[in-house]
C-alpha cells in the first residue's frame, strides 16, 4: 500500500512538473498564440484584485495609474507561480523516494529549486531531482530575461505610431478630426501613406498581442493614449474615406481596413471575446444613423468632399464597420481603455469569461 501512494505521489508530482514547464514554453517561447490555463488563472486572479482597487478611483487618470501596474506586477509573478508549483511537484517527488518527513522534502526541493545547496544528495535519485529541478530553476528565470526585451521592443513600436496620430487626430483620437487635419494642412490624397503604415502596424499587433498576450494589457505613457483607441480611430477614418468621402477609391485604405479587422478578431480569439465572424452588411453596429448624420454635416461644413447618396454612404460605412465593432468595444472595455468617440464611449461591460479558454 505504501509503493502504491509513493508511485502516486511521484507521478502526480512529475506530471505537475511537466504541466508547468509546457505553461512556460506556451507563454515564453512559442512563436504564436496558445492559451495556456496557469497564465491565464495568475492573469484574472490578479486582475479581480485590481478591479476592486480600479472601481473605487475617482477619475479616469487615478483608475489608469492603478491599471498601469497590472500587467508589469501579473508577468513578474508568473515566475513565483510558476517555481511554487515546480517546488510542489518536486516535493512529492523527494517524498516518494524516501526523503522524509514532508518537512525535509520541502528543504530539499526548496534547496534545489534555488540551487542553494543546503540539502546535499545522499543518493543517486536523490542527486538527480536536484540537479532536474535546479536546472528548471534557472532556465525559468533565464526565460523571463529574454522575454521582456523582445516585448519591450514590440510594446515601443506600438506605442511610437500611437503616439504620431495625436498630432494627426487630436486627444482623444477621433477619425473626423484625422480627416479634416489631413485636410486642412497636407490634402487628402496625403492620407495614402498613412493607410499603409497602419496595415503594416496592425499585422504587427496581431503577430506580438497573440504571440505576447501580455502586450495586450501594457498601458501607453500618456494616460490618454490607447493602442485600441487608435486602432479604432484610424479604422474608422478609413472606413469614413471609402465609403463616404468623395476620392478616388484607395486599395490601401481597404487593406488597412481588412488587416486591422483581421488582427483585432485574432486578439479577440485569445481572450474568447464572442463576435460574429461573417456578418452581413445590413447587421446592427454601435453607430447609429443619427451619428453618422452628424459627421457628415460637419465634414460637409469643413469642405470635405462627400459623396452625394448620404443613405448609400451609410451602408457602406456600417458594412465596414459590422467588421470590427464588437471586438473592438469589447477590447476597450478589457483593458479600460481611455474615452475616445466610436469606441470606449461605448464598450461593453467586461466579463470574466472573456479569460476562458475557447472550446473548439
Amino acid at each position: 500500500m505504501d509503493l502504491l501512494l509513493r508511485v502516486l505521489v511521484f507521478a502526480a508530482g512529475l506530471v505537475l512538473v511537466i504541466y508547468v514547464s509546457l505553461s512556460a514554453v506556451r507563454t515564453f517561447v512559442l512563436p504564436r498564440a496558445s492559451p495556456e490555463f496557469l497564465s491565464r488563472l495568475l492573469f484574472l486572479a490578479i486582475r479581480f484584485f485590481f478591479d476592486l482597487r480600479a472601481k473605487k478611483a475617482r477619475s479616469y487618470e487615478e483608475r489608469d495609474q492603478i491599471m498601469a501596474l497590472y500587467a508589469p506586477i501579473s508577468l513578474i509573478l508568473l515566475i513565483p507561480f510558476w517555481l511554487t508549483l515546480i517546488l510542489i511537484g518536486y516535493m512529492g517527488m523527494f517524498w516518494a523516494i524516501g526523503v522524509r518527513p514532508w518537512s525535509a522534502a520541502f528543504l530539499a526541493s526548496g534547496s534545489a529549486l534555488f540551487t542553494l545547496g543546503f540539502v546535499p544528495a545522499t543518493d543517486l535519485p536523490t542527486g538527480f531531482l536536484e540537479f532536474s529541478e535546479a536546472t528548471i530553476g534557472l532556465i525559468l528565470v533565464a526565460l523571463l530575461i529574454a522575454y521582456l526585451p523582445t516585448m519591450y521592443s514590440a510594446f515601443s513600436r506600438r506605442e511610437a505610431a500611437v503616439a504620431l496620430l495625436e498630432v494627426r487626430a487630436g486627444t482623444p483620437p477621433s477619425a473626423v478630426e484625422m480627416i479634416l487635419r489631413f485636410q486642412r494642412i497636407h490634402g487628402l490624397d496625403r492620407l495614402t501613406p498613412q493607410w499603409t503604415a497602419w496595415e503594416n502596424w496592425f499585422v504587427e499587433l496581431d503577430e506580438s498581442h497573440t504571440s505576447l498576450a501580455a502586450l495586450v494589457f501594457f498601458r501607453s505613457p500618456q494616460p490618454q493614449h490607447s493602442w485600441i483607441t487608435a486602432a479604432g480611430t484610424v479604422l474608422d477614418a478609413a472606413a469614413l474615406v471609402d465609403s463616404t468621402i468623395d476620392v478616388p477609391r484607395e486599395a490601401e485604405a481597404q487593406l488597412c481596413l481588412r488587416a486591422g479587422y483581421i488582427a483585432l478578431r485574432r486578439i479577440a480569439d485569445f481572450f474568447d471575446i464572442p463576435y460574429n465572424p461573417n456578418p452581413q452588411p445590413g447587421d446592427p453596429i454601435s453607430i447609429s444613423r443619427d451619428e453618422f448624420d452628424a459627421v457628415y454635416d460637419r465634414l460637409a461644413e469643413e469642405g470635405v468632399p462627400l459623396k452625394p447618396d448620404r443613405d448609400e454612404a451609410w451602408r457602406n460605412f456600417a458594412g465596414w464597420r459590422v467588421n470590427y465593432d464588437a471586438v473592438l468595444l469589447a477590447l476597450a472595455r478589457l483593458i479600460m481603455a481611455p474615452y475616445a468617440p466610436w469606441s470606449s464611449d461605448r464598450s461593453l461591460p467586461f466579463r470574466r469569461g472573456l479569460f476562458r479558454r475557447r472550446r473548439r
